[in-house]
């Protein structure tokens, strides 16, 4: 699979209605057989399997995962931690260690407060205590962070919305 950097995203602009059929189907269930696709959407499991292989190709698909319950596994806290670095040299050494680090769920570099933004998956404070004291905080480089703990979570998903929805005839232009 491509990374995000080697993603040619001309390719994007030659999908076509039943393309983002098959990437919904498959973000809801990356499991479907090529059979089930195809009786669905009306066409041959070899033809499914070619548009699938060429969305990987394009990068639109970059992986296929299984959906695990944190909670059922023991890790009770999740946490969202801003990074404020003192200086862009320090950025490859902090990137470094996100990208290690199986607790760091996902990493974004943002605008406002801090630069970026982490969403850490521990067992229990002990764990993120550990984590930010002894790890993130001993990174070069590290001038602040600001931790937010949750609660619950109401909605986590990786289901990405495909289709447009239209406005309504009587909807004023926003």
């Amino acid at each position: 699979m491509q990374t995000r950097l080697e993603v040619d995203y001309n390719e994007f602009k030659n999908i076509d209605a039943l393309d983002e059929k098959i990437l919904s189907a498959l973000m809801i269930d990356a499991r479907v057989k090529w059979a089930a696709l195809a009786d669905k959407f009306g066409i041959s499991a070899p033809a499914i399997a070619d548009r699938v292989r060429r969305l990987e190709k394009a990068g639109l698909i970059v992986g296929y995962t299984a959906q695990l319950d944190a909670l059922a596994l023991g890790f009770d806290l999740t946490a969202f931690v801003s990074v404020t670095l003192s200086h862009p040299q320090h950025r490859a050494s902090f990137i470094d260690y996100v990208q290690e680090n199986p607790a760091v769920q996902s990493c974004h570099h943002v605008v406002g407060e801090g630069d970026y933004l982490l969403k850490i998956r521990c067992r229990n404070t002990a764990e993120l205590e550990h984590l930010l004291s002894e790890e993130l905080k001993a990174l070069p480089g590290i001038v602040q962070t600001r931790t937010t703990i949750s609660l619950r979570s109401l909605k986590d998903t990786t289901v990405i919305s495909l289709s447009t929805p239209e406005l309504e005839p009587d909807a004023p232009d926003l």
